[in-house]
């Protein structure tokens, strides 16, 4: 096993500092193949070190570990058809302090952890007196808190080390939950007050990042996985997450985008939606391919449900490569408002248009509009090709094709349909989406589209180029809401969720036939009729989901929240599935679901459920696999390659000092 010194020096001298920078804009996109310690004792030399610090942001987007360790054995997502990663869903035996992403995650996180060590120390000694130069500083104590709170928040208290790693250290201990975050606080505070308000370049972060984080991390230690030992801070934390937070909402810095859909219509690099004021951090890719590093951009590969195998359908760049390793859950599809709230169909894809135009099925004589038609293609290049329908349970519209699922008093009807047709619930049958009723399926889902990429240059593609956003606004306003109601306060928390409530509603006038599909996902595709995919691709399966009329014009105070009454006495909102009695636990729940209808699989719901102590309880509700155990699953296992490699008084730990630094149940 590699000695964790030498882990973390690796990682600050080559992954960090000195390969590939590939943050655009502000980033010079060339490639550095080696740097020595000496380098970091220059000007030169410790700007390149901190650029390098902004490679470790993209880390979050690359791989497996980025939905692994933030999205399976929650309540919004569980296991698709792909079931290689499944112990994190499922919290199996395989889930251990061996399994691969547990150490990935804390080596990278302190790996850049050295090298904001470095920048921390280094520049008050040899950067001289540039004007920058409290801005570097800034930006290490940034990364540095930024990653220590990534840590904290997957395995608990971790070793703080805050000086650079120059020789083989093997001593080691853990810290307490305690200590790791004060270290954060001051870190992110240092950060709030050295960083400007403004970039000097895109990309870079301010002061209102800083801030961001600061409400984010007073909020966690508030929350309930701390409550051993957290009440002397709790109310302070509290108010100081909501002033954190209106620091950012009343900056002029960062406002909402204007519609929801703004935030995911990716139509190219560097286009509008990768600069839009609400958002306050994000990863920088780019399309220079040389350097984009070993993955790129990934997250758009996990979401997507198959649609290659079915006729009239190939794999293209607009549908997606189909790693479909998210599979949307009930409660996913259910927690919105899909009649007065926009962010479900903006966030979501419900329909394909066919790519693949002499494969399409065709009419049989049992299904067949009229005689003339039998025989004859359902649909042509650049039409609908399939389309999920997200009703409602005892919906009596739609019947199986399949005889041993239809109701024997009603005739089959989906076939009767041009595309090909997916629906929850049958007529006269319980809900339960993958328990046999209906026809989704592992593999045939309502698939998230928030991160759709089509900029990728060939349909093998894995390395996507939109950039990840790591913090927004709208999560500033939903953090000021959850302190304010954990305060009690939630006659002042209303106005921060109704302010998203507001954007998130459906205007008078508005297209509602507009589905999410990533922006220029259709618009590059080459595999069929490129204006008949222009003309298709604003269609979707609004009005036939939801049952309403096409004329149907609900107005916005249909979603707005007219009173604290409305937070208590919510409908849809599964307080008696949960067992919600009092009126904090119906808050924390409700703020939860937000939370949910906002920031849908951005990659931060297992954190979210984990220190709100609400994991097991609403995974075991929602999630049809996860079966998480109290007191253990709040937390990671410790890394076992870490446990081998450190030392105590000059030896290696015992098995039973192992056992001892190791989390409770693992």
């Amino acid at each position: 096993m590699k000695k964790i010194t030498r882990i973390i020096t690796y990682m600050a001298l080559l992954g960090c500092a000195a390969m590939t920078p590939s943050c655009k804009n502000f980033l010079h996109e060339d490639l550095i193949t080696a740097r020595s310690t000496q380098d970091f004792e220059t000007k030169e030399g410790l700007d390149g070190l901190v650029t390098g610090m902004y490679q470790s942001l993209k880390f979050h987007f690359n791989y497996e570990w980025a939905y692994t360790t933030t999205n399976y054995g929650v309540d919004e997502f569980s296991v698709g058809g792909d079931r290689g990663q499944q112990v994190w869903n499922s919290y199996d035996a395989g889930l251990n302090s061996m399994t691969g992403d547990v150490a990935t995650i804390w080596n990278n996180m302190y790996g850049n952890i050295n090298t904001a060590n470095i920048v921390i120390t280094n520049i008050p000694l040899y950067y001289g007196d540039a004007p920058e130069k409290d801005v570097r500083i800034g930006e290490g104590h940034f990364m540095r808190a930024f990653d220590y709170f990534k840590l904290v928040k997957q395995y608990g208290g971790v070793p703080l080390k805050l000086t650079p790693s120059t020789l083989i250290e093997l001593e080691f201990t853990r810290n307490t939950e305690q200590e790791v975050y004060e270290q954060i606080i001051s870190d992110f505070s240092m950060a709030y007050d050295l960083l400007p308000p403004t970039p000097a370049q895109p990309g870079r972060i301010t002061k209102w990042a800083a801030a961001h984080f600061l409400a984010k991390v007073y909020l966690f230690r508030a929350s309930e996985l701390y409550s051993s030992w957290n009440s002397a801070t709790r109310e302070s934390d509290l108010e100081q997450a909501v002033n954190y937070a209106d620091l950012v909402i009343n900056s002029g810095y960062h406002n909402l985008a204007e519609d929801f859909r703004d935030l995911w219509n990716f139509t190219e690099v560097d286009g509008p939606n990768e600069n839009l004021s609400e958002v306050i951090l994000a990863a920088q890719f780019s399309d220079n391919v040389a350097t984009q590093g070993r993955y790129g951009n990934q997250i758009h590969l996990y979401y997507p449900s198959v649609y290659q195998n079915l006729t009239g359908m190939q794999r293209d760049i607009p549908g997606g490569r189909e790693f479909q390793r998210m599979r949307s859950t009930d409660y996913a599809l259910d927690v919105f408002d899909r009649v007065n709230d926009s962010r479900f169909w903006k966030s979501f894809k419900t329909h394909y248009l066919c790519n693949r135009p002499d494969n399409a099925p065709g009419w049989s004589a049992g299904f067949a509009p009229s005689p003339d038609l039998v025989g004859q293609p359902k649909f042509s290049g650049g039409e609908e090709s399939i389309r999920y329908i997200v009703n409602d349970a005892g919906d009596t519209r739609y019947t199986s094709p399949d005889p041993l699922k239809a109701d024997p008093d009603l005739p089959t009807n989906i076939d009767r349909r041009a595309p090909h047709m997916f629906v929850r619930y049958f007529a006269g049958e319980a809900e339960n989406l993958h328990g046999g009723h209906g026809n989704y399926e592992a593999s045939r889902f309502v698939a998230l589209s928030k991160f759709a990429d089509g900029s990728r240059i060939s349909v093998a593609s894995q390395f996507g180029q939109r950039d990840g956003i790591l913090a927004r606004v709208a999560e500033t306003y939903l953090i000021a809401a959850e302190a304010l109601g954990r305060l009690g306060r939630y006659d002042q928390a209303l106005p921060y969720i109704n302010r998203l409530r507001e954007r998130a509603a459906y205007k008078a006038g508005e297209d509602r036939s507009f589905h999410s599909d990533g922006g220029v996902a259709y618009k590059n595709n080459t595999a069929a009729n490129t204006a008949a995919f222009v003309a298709y691709s604003d269609r979707n399966t609004y009005f036939e989901s939801n049952n309403i009329p096409e004329t149907d014009v609900s107005t916005l105070d249909q979603l707005r929240l007219t009173g604290v009454a409305d937070i208590f006495n919510s409908t849809g909102d599964f307080y008696d599935e949960l067992g919600a009695a009092s009126e904090a636990d119906k808050f924390l729940h409700f703020i939860l679901n937000e939370r949910s209808r906002e920031l849908m699989g951005e990659l931060m719901r297992w954190e979210d459920l984990a220190r709100t102590k609400t994991l097991v309880k609403r995974a075991m509700l929602f999630n049809d696999e996860a079966r998480p155990l109290e007191n253990k699953h709040y937390l990671r296992p410790i890394p076992q390659s870490y446990l081998d490699a450190i030392h105590r008084d000059g030896r290696p730990l015992t098995p039973e000092e192992k056992a001892a630094m190791q989390n409770q149940g693992w």
